[in-house]
């Protein structure tokens, strides 16, 4: 296959991910048809089952390419050292995920409520092991006094919680400003909010 259609490939596919994230949020995965995602990809139904031959494979793909976006998103665990930084970086980059692909974290949390049915046992395998790395780093932490005590797993959870409550709440949070979505400056000023809170609570200076 030549560059250009490999390049071709990528774009294609990007897009049917995006728009099925859309429509499975919206729908669920059971009232959603391929149908309905052709159409929101503005593509020929044949050409999406050419990338995806089921919804079912289309939606295991979803879920996945999520879960390497958010591994993305923690990287700074992996490039820096610092707490401080490591952390204000990853809420950070958590808080504009949400911002930028709140479909997909709903169809995550989903997917998640109802006991992983799709991703079954691939998921301990894509997460247990990422997870308990970012785990034992804060552990460090907490042993070389760096932060002040905690459990290293319910600070994720937290970190979780509170980023992705911006994603899969969001409806409730425009709601909550006068039925408007959040500008720039109020999204900024929740990220400061949300890392400022996190980072007193274990010690450590925004």
């Amino acid at each position: 296959m030549s560059n250009h259609k490999i390049g071709i490939r990528r774009v294609n596919v990007e897009k049917i991910l995006l728009a099925a994230e859309k429509i499975f949020a919206e729908k669920g995965y059971g009232s959603t048809a391929m149908a309905d995602i052709a159409e929101e990809v503005q593509l020929p139904r044949s050409n999406l089952h050419y990338y995806f031959t089921t919804k079912s494979e289309l939606y295991s793909a979803v879920l996945f390419d999520l879960l390497e976006l958010w591994k993305q998103d923690a990287l700074s665990f992996e490039t820096f050292d610092d707490p401080r930084v490591v952390l204000s970086s990853y809420i950070r980059a958590k808080m504009q995920r949400a911002r930028t692909r709140p479909y997909g974290s709903k169809v995550w949390a989903n997917e998640i409520i109802h006991g992983a049915p799709t991703l079954g046992e691939a998921l301990d395998e894509s997460l247990y092991d990422w997870a308990k790395m970012k785990e034992a780093k804060i552990r460090q932490w907490v042993e070389d006094k760096r932060i002040l005590p905690v459990e290293p797993s319910s600070l994720l959870y937290m970190i979780w919680a509170s980023t992705q409550h911006y994603a899969d709440f969001d409806h409730q949070v425009k709601i909550l400003n006068d039925h408007q979505p959040l500008s720039d400056m109020q999204f900024e000023k929740a990220i400061q909010t949300v890392t400022g809170v996190i980072l007193r609570g274990i010690g450590l200076q925004p």
